[in-house]
């Protein structure tokens, strides 16, 4: 039978296994863009429930909803599975900083807000 690959029984298979060496650091480098993307997706996560509580704490500290501000900011932040690391009043105005942390993430992600009465 005729050779279809002239000059080929030198071959070792070292092609073999360059191309499963560069399929693995391609599987790294999308497992590292997989990472990246749930970094982004948490920090969103942890600056809209920041967001949301600084906004409730807000209206409660101007009277339009019941209870103490920072009750209703860490009320808020838990129903989106967050917690708050920081929270003051003054003068209406309410600064507030949330955590969620991820169970198959290192590290926390962070939010900050700060929400008050219409200019």
């Amino acid at each position: 039978m005729k050779n279809l690959w002239p000059n080929t029984e030198h071959e070792g298979g070292a092609g073999t296994v360059l191309a499963l060496a560069l399929g693995a650091v391609v599987m790294l480098l999308l497992l590292g863009l997989l990472l990246l993307a749930q970094a982004g997706v948490m920090a969103s996560r942890a600056a809209s429930a920041a967001d949301l509580a600084a906004l409730a704490a807000a209206d409660a500290a101007r009277g339009l909803t019941s209870g103490e501000p920072c009750a209703v900011a860490a009320s808020v932040a838990g129903k989106h599975d967050a917690k708050i690391t920081s929270c003051s009043v003054a003068g209406g105005v309410v600064e507030v900083g949330t955590e969620l942390a991820h169970p198959f993430q290192w590290g926390v992600a962070t939010g900050r807000a700060r929400a008050g009465p219409p200019p």
